[in-house]
């Protein structure tokens, strides 16, 4: 393990190497000491996983190949990130989630508890690129949302609780909780008795 800055591992954890920890934000190279990464019990992290500083996970914790979190994120417990998921800076991620395979998360999103998010899924924050940074609105996913493959949320949607959007949506709106998001741009639609079923 590759360490920077102070961090804390829970017991239990089981890391595949390399894996690095702490690394440094923009606002913290040349600092000699700062607040790493604190992770929580029973963690699983393989190889490629680089996690920054002032990062908080928490327990059961398990992370694909070549996965990057970027700083100032905070993650629950019994979260699963697959391989090649980027995270960027100041996300807010709950409890049991799965961010699936080559899944972009950007600054600023607020994902809640038990949220599935697909494979290719890409969350977006800058409507109209490239702006200034303060100007970034990361989306936010409510509880129990579904996210399908290869959709798309734009910047500062909300996606309401135990909604679901379908694989290649292109969500420009929020979508009202309980309901389907389906096509390009998306369309609500109620949601299915199959998936009303599996929630």
């Amino acid at each position: 393990m590759i360490e920077h800055g102070r961090n804390a591992l829970g017991e239990g954890a089981v890391m595949f190497e390399p894996v690095t920890i702490g690394f440094p934000s923009r606002d913290r190279i040349g600092e000699k000491e700062y607040p790493g990464a604190t992770i929580g019990r029973n963690a699983v992290l393989r190889s490629g996983t680089i996690i920054y500083c002032d990062v908080t996970i928490g327990e059961n914790f398990q992370t694909g190949h070549n996965v990057l979190i970027r700083e100032k994120t905070t993650i629950g417990d019994r979260v699963a990130i697959g391989t090649a998921a980027v995270i960027e800076g100041d996300c807010t991620i709950g409890d049991d989630v799965r961010l699936q395979s080559m899944v972009y998360i950007p600054t600023g999103a607020r994902i809640g508890d038990r949220v599935f998010v697909g494979p290719n899924a890409v969350l977006t924050n800058d409507r109209y690129p490239p702006g200034p940074h303060e100007s970034l609105r990361g989306p936010v996913i409510g509880n129990d949302a579904v996210i399908g493959a290869n959709a798309t949320i734009l910047p500062g949607v909300t996606v309401g609780a135990g909604a679901f959007v379908a694989a290649g949506a292109v969500v420009t709106k929020d979508v009202p909780p309980g309901t389907l998001a389906v096509g390009t741009p998306a369309r609500f639609r109620p949601l299915p008795v199959e998936a009303r079923r599996c929630r």
